[in-house]
């Protein structure tokens, strides 16, 4: 990975860092600007941002389904995520997310909404920057209230 900061010290460090910081300056931005407004637009930023990381990662290791599988270890860093896998085949990798601290980290810090844009929503994006023909469908997240988050993968 391109970015040794993360590869250090995980993923899930990383954004509680990021939401520690992003907070007291969103309540003002909110203040002055209105919540939904801020809140698109840093949905915005995170989907770009997490294309480019798609795309990064994908020129380090390769866009297939085991070289995305293998990126995982990024965000399952100090037992950030425990995942459960389905299936994994050249089209599709299919997995549960059974414990995700990112979604304890913000729901310990009364950040929800923003757990979802920061962590959740970059998902669909960075596997698009991952691989331009991959797709992520996902009906079920904890971060939302759900037992798992369901991550199914088509690769073509």
């Amino acid at each position: 990975m391109k970015d040794k900061l993360t590869e250090k010290i995980g993923v899930l460090l990383r954004r509680e860092v990021e939401v520690r910081l992003l907070i007291p300056f969103l309540q003002d931005l909110y203040e002055e600007y209105g919540k939904e407004k801020i809140l698109n637009t840093l949905e915005r930023s995170i989907e770009n941002i997490a294309k480019q990381q798609g795309k990064d990662l994908s020129d380090e290791y390769g866009n297939t389904s085991t070289a995305f599988l293998d990126t995982l270890k990024f965000w399952k860093k100090n037992g950030a995520l425990e995942i459960e896998i389905l299936e994994k085949t050249d089209s599709k990798l299919n997995f549960n997310v059974t414990r995700c601290k990112y979604a304890e980290m913000y729901n310990a810090l009364g950040v929800n909404d923003l757990g979802a844009i920061l962590s959740c929503n970059r998902d669909a994006a960075l596997i698009k920057g991952f691989n331009k023909n991959a797709s992520l469908d996902r009906k079920d997240t904890i971060m939302s209230g759900n037992n798992c988050c369901t991550f199914r993968y088509k690769f073509k």
